[in-house]
């Protein structure tokens, strides 16, 4: 039986039953990570300035479907007066008009002829639409392409005057006479360039085996970028089939979504075309043309897989291989739906601006997150790729297969896909603990962007398209994860499964919006998905479940008060009204991994029995940390569960959702800094690296904090004892027996310790280093991050140059990663304005660059000297990045500053230089500004009474 398969008795639910107002009781909602390098195209260095100095109703009737506000169709079912609450408006730029339903597109015969000399290309596309009213002009998007020649057959051929819109992304094609109804043939010859943006067909630098630098050519067009290679319908919901033909160099691989057909050579050329695709989405159309190996292999349904890598490493495709071949038969059993294409390729790009792309047959991936190197590759990395390649796939089907309508339904690509990465890789290698992990890093990372005021809805109205950048975040993902997690608890796997197979084979190869998905899952549940799934997705924020005892019940147990409003970052009383129907599930000492209580609070406050509960025993609300929520405890509460945290009777969830809930607390000022000070003392003989993974989370926040402070030695000091039990029993060897899970905590520990110049972990590091770099004994890859910077801390220029020897030396990409953020660990202001420098050098990829000079931002000598090299080289750094990267680097290097005047400073450069795409990051960082002035200003002499005493 599921979690919340039975409601208390004063909860009874049906499924009409709309959510009611705030005073009911119980009843029952491309891979983000700083860790992630996110690439970008290589540019060379080019003019960088370096300078040194609601009561909410939500019932059937009542769901906004959020569809664009051209879209004036959408249906009464989904009807709604709902509207999200958000802080502040976000800037209005032109109106967005998306594209009429006058024509549709049927099929495209596209044809690419690259030239990789010039970087640039020519093609012709001849589209087959159908007329659905009498129109006298077509509108389809195009951008950076010259049109040389447009045609219009039917019953007579017809040639429009063509009026290209580089600011709407259009070619208008405009005619004569009204066009009648029926189908068509358009013909479109054009040509463009093999650009450097990291969008629609563009080129990726790699050095071959001969040593020379050559370009690939390579497409990503998620999510509008289609219309950079080809005139095309270029929105999810315009699905057409295509088929596809590349003429290449003879000695380039030439790919796409489909087998090839047929090849013919014309003398130094090869002219591949490929087999027909499903109907699919232009966002989903793939190329690859360059020099690779590959491996293949045969899943056990029958589907060809193939992992192409850079040439003499395709032994380094062997894991991503082995992982996806396993994965594509787990998800045919899961969904019962078979994968519906012949073949899939996944291949690793050297430039990439994400993590991977689930182009359908053709799954492209940066390098770092598809290759495998046995003696270079982290524990850590490799584990990373599994969840990536997990992720992807998963999309094969959930996106792919069927589609969201339009962006605003991103998180049902990214927030599914999320969730089921960890299924996926759980089932596959059950030594990860990966569930666990998951708390750590996606739940928590949603819960901390989510207290915002400035975060959003995970269902956010998407009016325009340069709006979607900044959707594909911890919100869409993580919180879009955790929720479906908490829904797959709810209704159990059996019936989420059913539910699944019913969406999926309901709207095969059509789009959707979200409530497709919850009228399936209620269907095969039989549960009110709608009604309890509406709260979390349309509603901004998350609750916090305030605990009081009540009474002590007769025969045994007592009874606990429960209550529910929003919880705020700045713990400010909410200006929204929101109630949620909060999952909640008791545990107690009796029987730690056993539910005593699943109900669901659906109002302000409810009292809820918890049975044969003594006046010694303790009692855990969340267990498992599985509702999307924070809980508060009253202090003889909370002070029961600190022996169970010692002794390990609290299973590890629920010892790290304690700790963190307490930290979030801290932070919104409900309870002083010095409590969760305390509370992480009970961690000492602390074992399990999940636990320790959320305290390195909390140890590095107070430390951000700290560095803004006099007593930040002392801080440090508190830190090394904390970590010296763990440190003594992991030590630097990898010991017999050891775990998956202890490999990665013994990174985690020496990663913290660098950090602390610890002497013992200094001396260690230097004696390693220095083995390495003679060749005499390699250091393990999981530790290279962790002594990189330790010695580099405790050195200077020497230990400087040396790792820019080793970084000039490899070509693996996962040890560049792991040198070039190592740097910005230095601690002399000299050392990092070089890092700086370094970063937007021809040697840094333009995908890496942003995190270079983020490894700077971490300590607070290098966040200031960051920040004027940003604000110094804005308009390089403006034109060089754009999208994710952009919005990582101003979060990274704003977020941490802990003043007024660096509050006002940030304000006023964003207000004077606009970085469209960036707004509400720019909001989120400029509040958690303001968050850490207040938390410094209300704990700052306690937090220095305590350390110090």
């Amino acid at each position: 039986m599921s979690m919340l398969s039975n409601l208390c008795r004063c909860a009874v639910l049906s499924s009409k039953k709309s959510v009611q107002k705030a005073s009911t009781s119980l009843r029952i909602g491309r891979v983000p990570l700083f860790s992630d390098s996110f690439p970008l195209s290589h540019r060379k260095r080019n003019g960088f300035r370096f300078v040194h100095s609601v009561v909410v109703s939500v019932g059937r009737s009542k769901v906004d479907c959020f569809r664009s506000t051209s879209d004036s169709s959408c249906s009464s079912r989904f009807s709604s007066s709902f509207t999200p609450q958000t802080s502040r408006k976000m800037p209005e730029g032109k109106p967005f008009e998306r594209l009429p339903k006058t024509v549709k597109p049927v099929h495209y015969e596209l044809a690419l002829v690259p030239d990789l000399k010039l970087l640039t290309f020519h093609g012709d596309v001849s589209i087959r639409i159908e007329v659905t009213e009498p129109t006298k002009e077509i509108v389809l998007n195009a951008l950076d392409l010259e049109l040389d020649s447009v045609v219009l057959k039917g019953d007579k051929q017809q040639t429009p005057k063509v009026q290209l819109s580089p600011e709407d992304e259009t070619a208008r094609l405009s005619f004569d006479t009204a066009i009648a109804p029926g189908p068509y043939n358009l013909n479109i010859v054009f040509k463009g360039e093999i650009n450097d943006k990291m969008k629609g067909l563009y080129r990726s630098k790699y050095v071959n085996e001969k040593g020379e630098e050559l370009y690939a050519a390579v497409t990503q067009f998620e999510s509008t970028d289609a219309r950079r290679c080809f005139p095309c319908w270029d929105e999810p919901a315009h699905k057409a089939t295509f088929d596809i033909s590349l003429t290449v160099p003879k000695n380039l691989v030439a790919l796409s979504n489909m087998p090839v057909k047929e090849t013919a050579q014309k003398g130094e050329l090869i002219k591949y075309t490929f087999e027909k695709t499903p109907i699919m989405s232009t966002y989903l159309v793939a190329t690859v043309i360059g020099e690779y190996d590959y491996v293949e292999d045969k899943s056990t349904d029958g589907v060809l897989v193939r992992v192409y890598t850079p040439k003499g490493k395709k032994e380094q495709g062997l894991f991503a291989l082995e992982v996806a071949t396993k994965v594509l038969p787990y998800y045919k059993d899961y969904f019962n739906i078979a994968y519906p294409l012949p073949k899939i390729d996944l291949i690793a790009i050297a430039d990439f601006s994400a993590g991977a792309m689930e182009n359908w047959g053709l799954v492209t991936y940066r390098e770092t997150c598809l290759l495998v190197d046995p003696q270079n590759t982290s524990a850590h990395s490799k584990q990373y790729i599994a969840l990536v390649v997990g992720h992807e796939l998963a999309h094969q089907w959930f996106g792919n297969l069927v589609t969201m309508e339009w962006w605003t339904h991103l998180w049902l690509n990214e927030g599914y896909a999320s969730f089921v990465e960890f299924l996926c890789v759980n089932y596959l290698f059950p030594e990860y603990d990966i569930w666990t992990q998951f708390v750590n890093d996606s739940y928590i990372k949603a819960l901390e962007l989510d207290s915002l005021k400035n975060s959003h809805p995970i269902e956010v109205p998407v009016n325009n398209p340069s709006e979607i950048d900044e959707i594909f975040d911890d919100i869409s993902y993580n919180k879009g994860a955790s929720v479906i997690r908490m829904l797959h608890h709810y209704i159990g796997d059996a019936q989420f499964r059913k539910g699944m197979h019913l969406y999926l084979t309901r709207h095969q190869y059509k789009n959707t919006f979200t409530e497709d998905l919850w009228a399936a899952l209620e269907e095969a549940s039989s549960k009110p998905v709608g009604d309890v799934m509406s709260t979390w997705t349309k509603q901004m924020g998350f609750p916090v479940v305030t605990v009081a005892k009540k009474v002590t019940n007769e025969g045994g147990g007592l009874t606990l008060t429960l209550s529910q409003s929003k919880f705020t970052a700045d713990g400010s009383k909410p200006s929204e009204d929101f109630t949620w129907m909060i999952p909640i599930s008791i545990s107690t000492s009796k029987n730690p991994g056993k539910e005593a209580v699943s109900c669901v609070l659906s109002g302000r406050q409810a009292d809820v029995p918890v049975p044969e509960v003594g006046p010694n025993d303790w009692i855990k609300i969340n267990p498992g940390t599985i509702g999307f929520y924070r809980t508060q405890y009253p202090p003889e509460m909370l002070e029961k569960l600190i022996p169970a945290i010692r002794n390990k009777t609290l299973p590890p969830l629920d010892r790290l959702g304690l700790l963190d809930d307490l930290f979030a607390m801290v932070k919104a000022g409900h309870t002083s800094t010095v409590e969760v000070l305390k509370m992480l003392k009970a961690f000492e003989d602390e074992t399990d690296y999940n636990v320790w993974s959320s305290i390195s989370n909390i140890l590095g926040k107070l430390g951000q904090l700290m560095s803004h402070t006099e007593f930040e030695a002392d801080y440090h000091k508190y830190q090394k004892n904390l970590l010296k039990k763990v440190y003594s029993r992991l030590g630097w060897n990898l010991q017999q027996g050891e775990t998956h899970l202890d490999t990665l905590l013994r990174g985690l520990v020496l990663g913290r310790l660098a950090w602390l110049d610890d002497e013992n972990t200094v001396n260690e590091a230097k004696k390693r280093f220095e083995s390495h770099v003679k060749g005499e004994q390699t250091l393990p890859a999981d530790l290279r991050s962790a002594c990189y910077k330790t010695i580099l801390r405790a050195g200077g220029k020497e230990e400087f140059e040396t790792l820019l020897r080793l970084y000039r030396s490899t070509d693996l990409h996962e040890e560049k990663d792991r040198i070039s953020r190592a740097l910005g660990a230095a601690k002399d202001a000299e050392l990092l304005l070089k890092v700086l420098e370094f970063a937007m050098s021809a040697e840094v990829r333009s995908q890496d660059t942003v995190f270079v000079i983020i490894s700077v931002a971490l300590t607070r000598l290098g966040r200031e000297l960051a920040w004027t090299f940003f604000k110094d080289n804005w308009s390089t750094i403006k034109e060089r990045f754009s999208g994710y990267l952009l919005t990582r680097l101003v979060k990274y290097l704003t977020e941490s500053f802990a003043s007024e005047k660096m509050f006002k400073e940030v304000e006023g450069f964003f207000k004077e230089n606009k970085a469209p795409g960036t707004e509400r990051t720019v909001q989120q960082s400029m509040e958690t500004i303001q968050l850490n002035t207040a938390w410094l200003k209300r704990d700052s002499d306690a937090i220095k009474k305590y350390l110090t005493s």
